[in-house]
């Protein structure tokens, strides 16, 4: 569990985006945008913990929706969730057969995607644990990977490793123009910023399948503000201090011109691209094999829940839900696209059509939490009946709903350039919304559901 915490949300964002965020807003600007955003993001674990360690099931947020807010819109944010991450799997699919075009440029994109989807439904075959071995492994790399590249970036810092051209130079590139870009740019790499934190809920995921949910909870939780301070911040930091935001390179999506590619090779480390395309492609299919998981769970369990069909909720013996677990990993086929498309192309699709969805989640994490805390004192339970309890209520979870709304609605101003207004860019980002708010209103039009009396809500797992 702490290890599906602290790698959930190392990936490209960190690898490549990082990059491209000092770019455009300068390191000071990069820095407050990921703080912002890693405050955000502690906030919402703290309230999923409490919610999870107290009630854990697979279905988590369709489940604390419906139960604490009202029926229709667990409806919607369990089926918005399952959406998100299987067209995610299947972008994940893509950018694999992109990373492997590096090596092998003339190789089938159609043959890449199959196996790298065969795998990945093979290891959720197995069973949860094969599953939960998986993902240590590919977080272990992540991990290693980012401590190894802020020891020799803060070495170069000060000069002890002396660089190529870079290093040696204390802050100076932080503290003579920290944002030259001003506060609109920084609110520009503030949403992009909270792209890079997505997959930090699966904790909550998983822990309606761990052995002991209210001890391994928190654990994992508790690493969150250490992962964000020092896998993010300090890593944006050494880029910053190193590399000036003015180079060109930085706004590349190109593997080779990563920015942890740029800071190894200018330490003398040759093999620098080769090795980090190698972790990038692990960190590609953690994701797609953390999203093939949660999303086959969260159908699962709309199907226990009557909210799917019920032949859905079928397990076999080692109790992997396999209905589920197929139908999910048929989505991963929208992948096999790229061989007629164009592997780019087909990606920066399925990107598009999964972005809004993870905020509106958070955004329903943070809501289902609020009516959980105002529930249980409206019904005369104690704070010392939880197990976890999430500091700073209700200030957190306010805090989190304001900035997902933030993130949410200035997605309109990463469609402004130069005086113009990009369409293309608008629709494909705002596509999740009125697809979540179709589901949910429908429902409700359908069942007539209504908000919860505080005094109706079900706080326990039993009822």
């Amino acid at each position: 569990m702490t290890m599906i915490s602290l790698g959930g949300s190392i990936g490209t964002g960190l690898f490549l985006a990082s990059g491209g965020a000092i770019h455009s807003a300068g390191p000071g600007g990069a820095l407050l945008a990921y703080g912002l955003i890693g405050l955000m993001v502690y906030f919402l674990m703290t309230s999923l913990g409490e919610m999870a360690t107290h009630m854990p099931v697979s279905g988590t947020f369709s489940t604390y929706a419906s139960r604490f807010v009202e029926p229709s819109f667990g409806f919607a944010i369990g089926w918005n969730y399952w959406y998100n991450w299987a067209i995610t799997l299947a972008a994940e699919l893509a950018a694999a057969t992109l990373i492997l075009k590096y090596w092998l440029p003339g190789s089938s994109s159609l043959l890449w995607s199959a196996l790298f989807l065969a795998l990945l439904v093979g290891l959720n075959l197995l069973s949860v644990r094969a599953y939960g071995e998986s993902e240590f492994w590919f977080a272990m790399i992540k991990i290693v990977t980012v401590i190894v590249f802020i020891a020799v970036g803060l070495l170069m810092v000060v000069g002890i490793w002396r660089g190529d051209g870079i290093g040696g130079t204390g802050f100076a590139n932080l503290t003579d123009n920290p944002f030259p870009m001003g506060m609109l740019a920084v609110l520009g790499v503030f949403m992009a910023a909270g792209f890079s934190f997505q997959g930090t809920e699966l904790v909550g995921v998983a822990a309606g399948e761990s052995e002991d949910p209210k001890r391994s909870v928190p654990r994992a939780i508790r690493t969150i503000f250490w992962r964000i301070l020092l896998f993010y911040m300090l890593a944006i930091l050494v880029i910053g201090l190193l590399i000036p935001y003015t180079t060109e390179e930085l706004a590349s999506s190109d593997i080779s011109q990563s920015p942890f590619t740029i800071v190894f090779e200018k330490a003398g480390l040759s093999i620098a691209a080769s090795v980090m395309n190698a972790v990038i492609l692990t960190s590609v299919l953690s994701a797609g094999n953390s999203g093939l998981y949660a999303s086959t769970r969260m159908l699962y369990t709309l199907a226990q829940e009557g909210k799917a069909p019920r032949w859905l909720a079928g397990v076999n013996g080692r109790g992997v839900p396999v209905p589920a677990l197929l139908v999910t990993g048929a989505f991963g086929m929208l992948a096999f696209l790229a061989s007629f498309f164009g592997d780019g192309v087909v990606y920066v699709w399925l990107l598009n059509a999964s972005g809004m969805t993870g905020f509106i989640v958070w955004m329903g994490i943070a809501i289902s939490h609020y009516r959980f805390r105002r529930a249980w004192a409206a019904q005369g339970r104690s704070l010392d009946e939880l197990t976890y309890r999430a500091k700073w209520f209700p200030l957190g979870p306010l805090l989190a709903m304001g900035l997902c709304a933030v993130v949410i609605g200035g997605q309109f101003v990463g469609g402004l350039s130069d005086g113009r207004v990009d369409w293309a860019y608008i629709v494909a980002s705002y596509f999740g919304l009125p697809l979540f708010l179709a589901i949910w209103l429908g429902h409700k039009w359908k069942h007539r559901t209504k908000l919860l009396p505080l005094q109706e809500c079900r706080l326990d797992p039993e009822e």
